[in-house]
This record gives structure tokens, sequence and C-alpha cells, in this order.
């Protein structure tokens, strides 16, 4: 469960501080949590992951499911597993029903998923993550340590 005093506004001005965020957050969550990560390219959803990650003690390395749609990663303490999807390319809420993905039993965060959320979970944390967006707006040119705004928000 996400505590109330992370619920909010967060300024978030490096990668490194938003893995911290992340770590905050990972430390608390419990099997049946749902985290929805929206944001644009590069903002940091995948960063923020890497941090839940490390908080909720689970194996590594957390990357981006993007080419995998989602991937597990067992706990090394004994708690909740977190499931890593991305519903980008999903088209609709059973699609992500099929991958047959233990929400109930993991700390799972979807990534652009927040149009599935209140279909598979009654209680889940939507978590919007803006960047500045330049002239560039490719992974090459993305400046990874910009400023971050991180808003979290409950929804039931």
């Amino acid at each position: 469960m996400v505590p109330d005093e992370l619920l909010g506004r967060h300024e978030v001005p490096t990668a490194s501080l938003m893995e911290d965020l992340g770590h905050r957050l990972g430390e608390k969550l419990q099997a049946g949590d749902l985290l929805v990560l929206t944001g644009p390219l590069g903002a940091g959803k995948t960063t923020l992951t890497r941090g839940i990650g490390e908080g909720l003690g689970v194996r590594g390395p957390v990357q981006s499911p993007t080419f995998v749609i989602a991937r597990t990663h067992p706990s090394l303490v004994g708690g909740a597993p977190l499931i890593h999807a991305d519903a980008y390319r999903l088209s609709d809420a059973g699609e992500l029903e099929d991958l047959d993905l233990d929400l109930d039993e993991s700390v799972t965060i979807v990534e652009w998923g927040r149009d599935f959320a209140p279909l598979i979970a009654d209680v889940w944390w939507d978590i919007e993550i803006e960047r500045p967006i330049g002239d560039a707006d490719d992974a090459e040119n993305l400046d990874l340590d910009a400023p971050r705004t991180v808003v979290i928000k409950r929804h039931a």
C-alpha cells in the first residue's frame, strides 16, 4: 500500500532521486498492489520501477518490458514478486488477463495501463510522470537528469 505521505506531487530533480522515490514506495508495497505508470518516452517509468524493485528486494535487473509485454521478478527476501508490464501494445484488459499473471500474489506495475486498471483492480495507484519536452523528443537526446514531476494518486 502506498503510504499517505507519498501521495501527491513530488519534484524529482535527478534519475537517482527517482530511484530513491521508487525504493521508498517499494518498501511499503505488498502483494495485490497495482500501480499504473503514465508518462512520455524517457519520463522515468522504468527508473522508478527499478527503485521499487530494490525496495521490494526482487531479483533484477529491472528493465523496460516493452518488447516482452511483462516480466516477473521473484523476491530474494521472501516477499511478493514484482510483475512489470507494458500495456502500450495491448488493445484491452482481456489481453493483459491472457498473460495469466498472478496479480493477487504480486506487486504489479503496468506502464500505459490507465484504461485497464479499473477493470482488473478495485483499488490502484496512478503515477503520472512528467518531464520537460524539448525540440528533440527521442531517447538518444533526452536529458536523463532533467527534473521530473511525479504525481501519485489513489483510486478506489
